[in-house]
């Protein structure tokens, strides 16, 4: 199931998680273009579920969403929490590379909602 929540206070939540449906990759991929498209400044928690992988042409298509969107994220977005049960450190580097804000790889929505709030210095 892929689902992309912008709140009003400008928490934007991707989800990628069971239970997964043949159109999931399809709706992650539009999913991102729609945060791309987010013109304020957000906060972007990503809670993905640890089973499913994108075909190698949603690798490639979501490759390039990054290369596209790597100076508009750096600009818009204040902070990222990935929430993964099989978070690492090195996966969270990748991300700390490619998109240059401060963020946080959790193990739960809680801690994940706590680093968002610490940064954006109020509640979402």
């Amino acid at each position: 199931m892929v689902d992309l929540e912008i709140k009003p206070n400008r928490l934007v939540t991707l989800r990628y998680h069971i239970p997964y449906v043949d159109d999931d990759e399809y709706y992650y991929l539009q999913g991102l273009k729609r945060i791309g498209a987010i013109e304020e400044p957000f906060y972007l928690l990503c809670m993905f579920g640890d089973g499913r992988t994108l075909s190698p042409a949603g690798e490639r298509e979501q490759a390039l969403w990054f290369k596209a969107n790597r100076a508009t994220m750096r600009e818009r977005c204040r902070a990222i929490a990935i929430v993964r049960d099989k978070v690492t450190p090195k996966s969270v580097e990748v991300f700390r590379k490619l998109f240059e804000v401060p963020l946080i790889g959790a193990r739960d929505e809680r801690e994940a909602k706590h680093f968002l709030e610490t940064i954006a210095g109020h509640t979402l």
